[in-house]
């Protein structure tokens, strides 16, 4: 036996063994305690007794609401306005297009909205190259000013920069689609051998929707 070593009895050892299992019944009955005091407060929170708290924080209500709710216009801030429909775009230089075929003319035709933005073009069979851009810029003047431009010609007399502005065409061809008195749209033609005939088909075009 190493002398250094010192010596235990079996009854020291017994004692230790008993005092260790004594601290592990205790850890076991803690563990237990806890356990149960989880199992209760869970059946609580169930039952409404006890509030429950949740592990991911809910977002404040001011920022909830702001991040629900869309933002709306005040009053008086907007105004509604009339717009042709591509059905009717789409009637009007059909009409436009039969009226110049009918006459042996090869024309392209085209119908801009209230915004000068494009709705409808047609290009007739056998239209030379430039009657697209043509019909385009003469429908985008006529609903620019609410006037066919064979009459906006006579304009230049006294404002002669007028056709310096980008994407009009001071030429015969060019007629308003009106709604009343107001403009909801242009048609253009180009194509025929003179301006009063381009502006006859775009006058056609436009009366295919009178109501």
């Amino acid at each position: 036996m190493n002398p250094r070593t010192p010596f235990r009895s079996h009854k020291a050892s017994h004692n230790v063994s008993h005092e260790a299992s004594r601290k592990i019944s205790r850890k076991v009955s803690a563990v237990g305690a806890v356990a149960a005091v989880g199992v209760v407060a869970t059946a609580l929170v169930g039952a409404g007794v006890l509030g429950g708290a949740s592990a991911t924080a809910a977002p404040s209500s001011t920022h909830s609401a702001a991040a629900s709710s869309p933002a709306n216009v005040g009053k008086g801030l907007t105004r509604t306005t009339t717009h042709l429909t591509l059905d009717a775009a789409t009637k009007a230089a059909q009409a436009a297009l039969k009226a110049a075929e009918k006459a042996g003319q090869r024309v392209s035709v085209t119908v801009v909205d209230r915004n000068g933005s494009t709705l409808v073009a047609l290009r007739g069979d056998g239209a030379g190259p430039q009657a697209y851009e043509s019909a385009t810029r003469k429908a985008f003047t006529a609903v620019s000013w609410n006037a066919p431009t064979s009459e906006l010609v006579k304009r230049l007399d006294q404002a002669p920069t007028l056709k310096d502005i980008p994407g009009t065409l001071f030429l015969a061809g060019g007629a308003p689609v009106r709604d009343g008195d107001v403009p909801i749209a242009g048609i253009g033609v180009a194509g025929a051998p003179s301006g009063i005939l381009d502006e006859q088909f775009a006058q056609a075009g436009a009366h295919a929707l009178d109501g």
